[in-house]
């Protein structure tokens, strides 16, 4: 008497539906991950040799293009609309930092100006941003 076996059927993974969700992934977070943080305007910042300082977790960054325009994030002011601004942040401002990322090329008195206006918005701490300077 001859007893037939039955064949068993291995399980299949199938993995490529996972491939594809995992590759659409990647491309969302490349996509919008952001890279840059300035908005939009060229900045040469001006060149140093000096330490790094930590940076504040709370800081407000003020970027002051060759032209003399001011922004914050994405956001043009006047030099007379951000004395209002940064009095909005009312005591918060005296534990922020105050980033000044302005060109190289920009006016000195205008970054004189912002300097002033952050001191009389509050702000105790005060950074202004360069790049390393590379060997020469």
């Amino acid at each position: 008497m001859g007893f037939s076996r039955k064949k068993r059927n291995e399980p299949n993974v199938d993995l490529t539906p996972m491939v594809d969700v995992v590759f659409l992934l990647l491309i969302f977070f490349m996509i919008s991950t952001t890279f840059v943080e300035t908005p939009g305007l060229s900045i040469k910042l001006p060149e140093t040799s000096s330490v790094v300082a930590e940076r504040d977790p709370e800081e407000i960054k003020v970027y002051l293009s060759r032209e003399g325009e001011v922004f914050i994030k994405d956001k043009p002011y006047t030099l007379e609309a951000l004395p209002d601004y940064l009095r909005s942040f009312g005591k918060k401002s005296q534990g922020m930092t105050f980033m000044l990322l302005a060109d190289k090329d920009a006016r000195h008195g205008v970054v004189v100006e912002l300097m002033d206006m952050a001191q009389a918005a509050g702000f105790s701490k005060l950074a202004i941003a360069t790049r390393e300077r590379r060997g020469r």
